[in-house]
């Protein structure tokens, strides 16, 4: 199963993206699920250490249920919105949140493979500064990161929203890095799970 996290508070722009992307991979026979941090009580992250001690999270909310989502899936996509030139806050707390999952078994992510959105306001927004968070998430807990290869899509998928839903829709560009990311994320998919 693929998993389609969207770091976006708002149901626009970026959520448009990612649900763009699982329709591409539902059409080409992969089966996917998506979660949204829209409307859902994440705390952060408290360091507390109790993950290391008990193997799990002392935090009840809605990161349960997505703890049990990344348990079933093979291939994530992260997608976030460009906040200052990084991950959305939201975005970051899931990452954080994530110890406890490689606290209760440090292969937790081995064997599991991740692309990454950014959509940003502006063309040059902080886009590749977003994906490479995306992308040092990944490898530090050993999921094997993959980009949409040279040309266009070095490190993942990038969009120009100009901070409407309207003009990401209208992103060639964009679409063109995205389906460029997606067919190197397919192929992988393919070979890794044979």
């Amino acid at each position: 199963m693929i998993l389609g996290i969207c770091g976006s508070p708002r149901k626009k722009a970026t959520e448009y993206v990612l649900v763009e992307a699982l329709k591409i991979l539902n059409d080409a026979g992969f089966k996917t699920e998506f979660f949204t941090v829209r409307g859902k009580k994440i705390e952060f992250c408290r360091h507390c250490d109790y993950c290391l001690k008990k193997k799990k999270c002392v935090i009840k909310d809605d990161m349960n249920f997505l703890y049990s989502l990344l348990n079933k899936a093979s291939g994530l996509i992260i997608a976030t919105p460009v906040y200052n030139g990084g991950v959305s806050s939201q975005l970051k707390t899931i990452m954080d949140r994530c110890r406890a999952l490689a606290a209760s078994n440090n292969n937790f992510f081995k064997n599991k493979y991740g692309m990454a959105i950014a959509v940003g306001g502006d063309r040059i927004g902080g886009q590749e500064l977003a994906i490479q968070q995306i992308m040092t998430f990944y490898i530090l807990n050993g999921v094997l990161p993959i980009g949409g290869g040279p040309f266009g899509a070095n490190l993942g998928a990038t969009f120009w929203s100009k901070d409407t839903l309207e003009d990401v829709m209208k992103d060639d560009e964009g679409f063109r890095s995205l389906r460029k990311t997606l067919k190197k994320f397919m192929e992988f998919s393919k070979i890794w799970n044979k």
